[in-house]
């Protein structure tokens, strides 16, 4: 045990980069397998539904789940060692994913990853917040939120140069096992910190739920992440397949055009999520909700020209802004969600969050994009996929209209001194 009060400045920033660094891993195992998608589909005799189920569904029903039993010990019993233990699970199940001969065996080793995965991310933001001051948690947040596009993108460039090179059996090896040698590191460097109140005298499930329950900026923050990741999730696993399908792109050109896209558009709105959010929360905390809202309405009209270009350079324009734009929200609702209940509660308090963002967010989006472009075949041919992204833009519209019901009640809901 450690008392963060006592924790130097320089140690903070080496628990938030290794944290940081299993985010990552956490991103690159949970999308690498849209850039595989073509090669998966080809070998395997795979329906875009079929892909749509082990993008999305085979990995969300455990990991989302999971996440709150999973966050109830990191409570208990330490988080650092619920991270360590889930980082092992989840990329040794990402390995196995390339030793799999058809959907089903496909289908079981998703879940393994997702069983994996269901631990690492609430521990990790109550982690966080045991670490780092109220007035600097949304940056810190947004630093941890880098793994997203720092991982998805690695996973598409990446995982589309071994694919190509290679095969794509050899990519998830390849990052699975990278992992599991990340695992016992994570557990020497990362120390647990000790807390108000003791792990062992953490609140029941059932008093963490009752209190979310009664505040309405919890159920408009949720499930407007939800919607948001709904589309979200789904752009990420299907948008290499757009860019073949429609552009007429390999996997190494999708994977450094979704790469950039990532790394710039997704980098810069993560950053400025967590600096702006804590700006403008610092006199209004109804802003960590209304600035989301904003940045969901004015992407919408930027995807949609991105997705009708006719261009990859056009594409890559059009997308780069918005791409940035639907980033924001990830640091400034989840440090929301930290001040929503003491601070004996975080970890359980994100697991319910994330709960309904992914089950939501993640089981549905892949499907659903799958399912649409599968319907409008008939009708589009090759560029159905196009279609069905378009159609999903209504998704990031009522992301925004929810994220905006929130403003008002976070400021009633907010949790002082923690």
């Amino acid at each position: 045990m450690i008392e963060p009060a006592t924790v130097t400045t320089r140690y903070r920033g080496v628990v938030l980069a290794m944290l940081l660094l299993v985010y990552t891993f956490n991103f690159v195992d949970r999308q690498i397998l849209g850039i595989l998608a073509p090669a998966i589909q080809r070998e395997l005799l795979l329906s875009d539904t079929q892909m749509g189920l082990l993008g999305g569904l085979a990995f969300a029903v455990l990991y989302s789940t999971l996440a709150i039993p999973l966050a109830w010990i990191a409570d208990r019993t330490g988080r650092t060692r619920v991270i360590t233990i889930s980082l092992a699970v989840w990329s040794a199940f990402t390995a196995l994913c390339g030793a799999a001969t058809g959907f089903w065996q496909l289908f079981l080793f998703r879940l393994g990853v997702g069983v994996g995965e269901a631990g690492g991310v609430a521990p990790s933001y109550a982690l966080i917040a045991d670490y780092f001051p109220a007035g600097r948690r949304a940056r810190a947040l947004a630093i941890y939120s880098l793994g997203i596009p720092l991982g998805s993108a690695a996973g598409v460039m990446a995982g589309g140069w071994i694919a190509q090179t290679v095969d794509w059996r050899t990519a998830f090896y390849v990052v699975g096992v990278a992992g599991v040698l990340l695992a016992p590191v994570f557990a020497l460097v990362v120390r647990e910190p000790a807390r108000a109140k003791q792990p062992a005298d953490a609140a029941p499930i059932g008093r963490v739920f009752a209190i979310l329950a009664r505040k309405r900026s919890f159920w408009f923050l949720s499930f407007g992440a939800a919607s948001s990741s709904m589309l979200g999730y789904g752009l990420a696993f299907w948008l290499p397949s757009l860019m073949k399908r429609s552009f007429g792109l390999d996997l190494i050109e999708t994977g450094r055009f979704y790469g950039a896209l990532l790394l710039l558009g997704g980098v810069a709105g993560v950053l400025a999520g967590g600096f702006v959010g804590d700006r403008l929360g610092a006199r209004d905390r109804g802003a960590y909700a209304k600035l989301p809202a904003i940045c969901f309405l004015i992407a919408v009209p930027l995807f949609a020209a991105g997705i009708l270009s006719q261009s990859t350079e056009a594409a890559f324009l059009f997308f780069l802004l918005p791409q940035a734009l639907v980033y924001v929200w990830l640091a400034p609702v989840n440090a929301a969600i930290q001040h929503l209940v003491p601070a004996h509660m975080r970890a359980t308090a994100s697991a319910t969050f994330l709960l309904i963002n992914n089950l939501i967010g993640l089981g549905a989006g892949t499907l659903v994009l799958g399912a649409l472009s599968e319907a409008m075949k008939a009708q589009f041919g090759d560029e159905s996929l196009r279609y069905a992204m378009l159609s999903g833009l209504v998704l990031y519209l009522l992301a925004g209209l929810l994220m905006a019901l929130a403003v008002k009640p976070l400021r009633r809901d907010w949790v002082l001194g923690v």
